[in-house]
This record gives structure tokens, C-alpha cells and sequence, in this order.
């Protein structure tokens, strides 16, 4: 595992907590010498991943639309920032840099970026883990209609999205150490 795409928010959510196991996860992956994968963003959860994993000595890569800079201002600190033309494009290349990908609380952009990589494993794109970093049960709504989906019959594929609580559980799920 040499890179992990995290999605998550460009702003910091109500509760300080999010902030804290962003940072967590970043410096847990960066002490791991895996590098991360991220939207480009200095902006809300998103630069507390990218700070907290370079304050760790870890490598982080930036990914982010040439029109979306006008919004959430890129990184100027990173080890690598892409730029591309467009959001499927930002999408397609994370998916080629990253082993796996984590999902940390967010808005509907982190939905969104989830839902498709895990689709894509879905459908055979790829076999790498997607999980979501489940900070104080932030992900509980989600799973609860991942579970009605496949009760009314809907769900098909065997890949699921994980769910880890803390960097041990990570550790655990991915064979880290």
C-alpha cells in the first residue's frame, strides 16, 4: 500500500472532532510512509489532511479542477498538485494514483467521490478497499440505506464499503502495522 486517496470536506463541519481525526488519519498514513491522495484544497478538512500528513514528513498529492481554484484556493505546499480540466477527470485520477480510498465526514462532493469509486469496484473497475473513517457514527445514515438497498433487492456485487472508527481499525482492515 503506497498511496490512499481520502475524500472529505472542504470545510470543517460543527464539531471540532472532525477536525482531529482528520489530522489523525493524515499523520497515522504519512508515519506509515504512505502517501495521500486528495483533493488539492488548503480549505477545510481537506487542508487539515494535506497539513498534518506534511507536518509527519509524508508525502501528499493534490488533485484539483483548474475551476474550482476560484473556491477552495489549492495547497501551495504540496508534493505534487495536478491540475485538471474537470471533475471526472480529478475522479479518474485519483482512482489511478490510489490503493485505497477513505472516506472522512463531508459534504455531498465526499458522497459523491465515494459512491462512484466504490461503483466502480462494483463493476470490476478495480479491487481496492473503500472505507469510510467513521467519526463518532458521522456515516451511520449511509449505511443504514446501504442496508435498505440490498434488503428491497437492489444491491448487487460482493464489494462493500468498510467501516473504520480509528487508526488501529484501519491498521487491522488494511494489514498496516
Amino acid at each position: 500500500m503506497k498511496r490512499i486517496a481520502i475524500y472529505c470536506g472542504s470545510r470543517h463541519g460543527n464539531d471540532p472532532k472532525y477536525a482531529h481525526a482528520a489530522a489523525e488519519l493524515a499523520t497515522f498514513l504519512a508515519r506509515q510512509g504512505i502517501a495521500v491522495v486528495y483533493g488539492g484544497s488548503k480549505t477545510g478538512l481537506m487542508g487539515v489532511v494535506a497539513d498534518s500528513a506534511l507536518a509527519a514528513g509524508g508525502e501528499v498529492i493534490g488533485v484539483i479542477p483548474e475551476w474550482l481554484t476560484q473556491r477552495e484556493a489549492e495547497h501551495p505546499g504540496l508534493t505534487e498538485l495536478h491540475r485538471v480540466t474537470s471533475m471526472h477527470e480529478r475522479k479518474a485520477l485519483m482512482a489511478e494514483l490510489a490503493d485505497a480510498f477513505i472516506a472522512l465526514p463531508g459534504g455531498i462532493g465526499t458522497l459523491d467521490e465515494l459512491i462512484e469509486i466504490w461503483c466502480w469496484a462494483g463493476v470490476g473497475a478495480h479491487s481496492k478497499p473503500c472505507l469510510c473513517y467513521d467519526v463518532d457514527h458521522y456515516w451511520q445514515p449511509l449505511f443504514d440505506l446501504l442496508n435498505h438497498v440490498q434488503q428491497e433487492g437492489f444491491a448487487h456485487g460482493e464489494r462493500q464499503i468498510e467501516r473504520v472508527s480509528s487508526t488501529a481499525g484501519l491498521a487491522s482492515l488494511l494489514g498496516l502495522s
